[in-house]
């Protein structure tokens, strides 16, 4: 199985999930008559990151992950999305620069070392273990994350919407 295979992929079809999901969180908030900013400034506790941070996260480590392992320079983004609007916005530039990477670009990238210094102490990984040990543990954390803010919010999201559905 090709590398390609396991992150690109499955990191594009969670960033069409999310987006979903949110355009399902706002269409409730319209339903409901909730201001859109209820629900992208709601968290599930008080020292949780609200919605919007959750998804600038999961566009952060999927771009990230992308850039590393393709040995592209990372896009950077102001994290500054105050509507769901925005966030689709950013969402669709983070699947663009997805899309942009080939297979090919991702050759021998699992054997790569990869170091990313978080709170002034650096982790070193190979390409593999930062895919299975760090970016995807994150991007799955971030996303169920978010989706549990909007259910809890009383969202009528689903299974189906986390998992995603042919589309």
């Amino acid at each position: 199985m090709r590398l390609y295979d396991v992150s690109i992929a499955p990191l594009l079809r969670n960033l069409q999930n999310l987006k979903h999901i949110l355009q399902q969180g706002e269409l409730y908030a319209e339903q409901k008559k909730v201001a859109p900013e209820v629900l992208l400034n709601s968290r599930l506790s008080v020292d949780m990151y609200p919605l919007t941070k959750q998804v600038q996260l999961v566009s952060d480590m999927s771009k990230g992950a992308g850039a590393r392992l393709a040995g592209l320079e990372i896009p950077q983004y102001a994290d500054d999305e105050t509507s769901f609007e925005m966030l689709y916005a950013r969402m669709d530039k983070t699947i663009a620069f997805l899309e942009q990477i080939q297979p090919a670009q991702l050759a021998g990238a699992e054997d790569k070392e990869v170091v990313l210094t978080i709170r002034k102490v650096d982790l070193t990984f190979s390409g593999l273990d930062y895919l299975q040990k760090w970016v995807m543990p994150n991007v799955y954390f971030h996303t169920t994350t978010a989706y549990n803010i909007l259910r809890h919010l009383g969202a009528p999201l689903g299974k189906t919407e986390y998992l995603g559905q042919k589309r």
